[in-house]
């Protein structure tokens, strides 16, 4: 798959007598006609990069030779599984996502003017001018907001993979929009049932959701023929047509 995008859609699920918050793991994967299609969903008892290691490993056994570029929030360890399965893939860490945590650290009267100045480092031209746009960040918020301010430096390497790429692959990899869009469609499918009885009738009612909503993925991606050329081109031998 060129790009698979993974996250976790909760779900109320009974579990010994009492109901209690599950995640249902998704994986979609972009094909190389430019297609889209979940590969699967795993329920557990909450979102963690064990459990993902093992929905990799999962991938893995049912004949998923390689990925290219994996799409993922900032989850704790998440870049650390996907390595331990597929080590030649690059992580993109969502930058939505990345901001929404940021800025749970920062007063309200401070966020506007905070996120104005952290939109020159993630929306600059290339990685090198992120940099210096980051640099000049901290230097005005490090001292009030370390703590944001530090989750950037230390996810840099994976916050900053799209800038390698052209502007249309960064477009479609710099945000987990592609999985977020499929769980605000599995809620709205599934909106009159809050609760469930157990796991397969959660499982039941996300499938037949989800085979709803691949009935509108019947074209590529926009721009797709060109999109293609620039991942074959990148990424050469790596590329099966």
């Amino acid at each position: 798959y060129y790009v698979v995008w993974m996250d976790g859609i909760m779900l109320k699920i009974k579990h010994s007598g009492h109901y209690q918050n599950k995640c249902i793991y998704l994986v979609i994967g972009l094909k190389p006609d430019g297609l889209k299609e979940v590969l699967g969903m795993w329920t557990s008892e909450s979102e963690s990069a064990a459990f993902w290691l093992s929905v990799l490993t999962d991938l893995k056994a049912r004949g998923v030779a390689d990925i290219l570029i994996a799409c993922t929030d900032n989850l704790k360890g998440f870049t650390e599984a996907i390595q331990g399965v597929f080590p030649a893939t690059i992580t993109q860490l969502c930058i939505v996502h990345q901001i929404r945590n940021s800025c749970k650290y920062v007063v309200w009267k401070d966020r506007r003017e905070f996120c104005s100045d952290l939109k020159q480092v993630y929306a600059a031209p290339n990685c090198k001018a992120a940099e210096e746009a980051l640099l000049g960040f901290e230097l005005k918020w490090g001292k009030k907001y370390k703590h944001a301010v530090g989750s950037w430096q230390n996810n840099w390497q994976h916050l900053t993979a799209f800038f390698d790429f052209p502007l249309e692959i960064r477009r479609i990899i710099y945000t987990t929009n592609a999985i977020e869009n499929l769980n605000r469609g599995i809620r709205k499918y599934i909106k009159t049932k809050v609760q469930f009885p157990d796991d397969p009738a959660a499982e039941k009612a996300v499938y037949l959701a989800i085979m709803n909503i691949e009935k509108k993925w019947s074209q590529p991606l926009a721009n797709w023929g060109l999109i293609l050329h620039q991942f074959v081109t990148i990424f050469e031998n790596r590329c099966k047509l």
